[in-house]
């Protein structure tokens, strides 16, 4: 990468006897195979995935954090053993925290579009949720439009606190310019959040998806997932059981069902960026959080791997196709025979993610949702 120099600037090296002390890992395990920048900055050239720690805490009232959130994440995932040496990671480090948050945004900003310019995916391990603005930021520095996820028990829009973990969505989907093209939320709680702001989220005909929606139908969320340049998850989605440094409610997602959200995330070719945020070290009880993450970045990289052996629509032989009637036009619907996915046509001939559902409603005369939204919003 021509920018290394410039990103380097930007970032403290990865501390390996803080992340693994004195354990040793054998050649089968992740740490082994994960280029880390600990003296000198990895070559990225072959990287599929790049791994960013963001130490920032700010946003939340929480100050600077001393760093120890990425590290432990760190030291769960380098113990984890590697089923897929066909994805090459490297970990770059963490953004080093400046004078004020606004100055750690701006790195921030700077490291990821970088790595996204050079089609990097790009995994953050970050502090609080508002960090999502800086994920963002990249794509808004590049004049990229995109569509954006988050997982999160909360939806972060509140005008009521100063808060700014929570109300960044605020800025990032109503400032100006803006290149939000389509917005979901997934897992959202409804004692938490406000019925006035689903109102205004079904206005601009964003996408929202309440916690129990998404347990009882994960698969579901695989295309809106796909769909998705930007994905942000803040713990606070999953259950305390399964996430105990998540103080926010007993209720939520458990891990089976974030790790399958993860594996999702991998296996599309439009995400470029994955954030994980909201894990506070202090409040972990025997690191079981950080494993959690850990293992929902395993997943990722399995998505990732999966996704390498997906055919591209054109190459119409890897794909059964079915033809079906709704509003009176005819649709086509695509199956990939070598991952399962559904991908359907609209009336302007684009394709979108969806899912069997979906083609099963049309061939009963019933249309779709997901085709219903993508048509409103074209």
């Amino acid at each position: 990468m021509s920018d290394s120099q410039m990103i380097e600037d930007f970032l403290q090296p990865v501390d390996l006897s803080a992340v693994l002390g004195d354990e040793e890992l054998n050649d089968a395990q992740l740490g082994r195979h994960i280029q880390t920048y600990a003296f000198l900055f990895p070559d990225l050239e072959q990287v599929d995935l790049v791994i960013l720690g963001i130490t920032e805490e700010r946003g939340s009232g929480n100050g600077i954090s001393n760093g120890d959130a990425p590290t432990i994440i760190r030291k769960n995932l380098y113990r984890l053993y590697n089923w897929h040496p066909d994805v090459k990671i490297a970990d770059i480090g963490n953004v080093m925290p400046g004078a004020a948050l606004k100055d750690t945004y701006a790195a921030a900003k700077a490291v990821i579009k970088e790595l996204v310019d050079a089609k990097k995916t790009v995994l953050i391990l970050g502090g609080s949720h508002d960090l999502t603005l800086a994920q963002y930021g990249a794509y808004v520095q590049r004049q990229q439009i995109i569509e954006a996820s988050c997982v999160d028990a909360f939806i972060n829009l509140s005008n009521d606190t100063p808060v700014r973990s929570e109300n960044f969505l605020m800025e990032m989907l109503t400032g100006e310019p803006n290149f939000i093209r389509h917005y979901n939320h997934m897992a959202f709680q409804s004692y938490y959040v406000h019925p006035t702001i689903l109102q205004t989220m079904d206005r601009l005909r964003f996408d929202c998806f309440r916690v129990g929606v998404v347990k009882d139908a994960l698969e579901e969320m695989e295309p809106v997932i796909r769909s998705s340049d930007l994905l942000s998850i803040d713990i606070a989605a999953m259950a305390n059981a399964y996430a105990p440094a998540n103080r926010t409610s007993p209720n939520g997602l458990n891990g089976q069902d974030i790790c399958t959200l993860t594996r999702f995330a991998g296996m599309s070719d439009q995400l470029s960026t994955l954030g994980i945020y909201g894990y506070n070290a202090k409040l972990d009880v025997d690191e079981l959080t950080a494993i959690q993450i850990a293992q929902m970045i395993w997943y990722f990289i399995d998505g990732l791997s999966k996704g390498k052996t997906e055919a591209v629509l054109d190459d119409r032989h890897q794909f059964s196709e079915y033809h079906t009637t709704i509003n009176e036009a005819d649709v086509l619907f695509l199956r990939s025979h070598k991952t399962g996915r559904w991908w359907m046509q609209l009336p302007n001939k684009k394709f979108i993610a969806c899912s069997a559902t979906d083609y099963q409603l049309a061939i009963h005369s019933e249309i779709p949702e997901r085709w219903l939204r993508a048509q409103e919003r074209d």
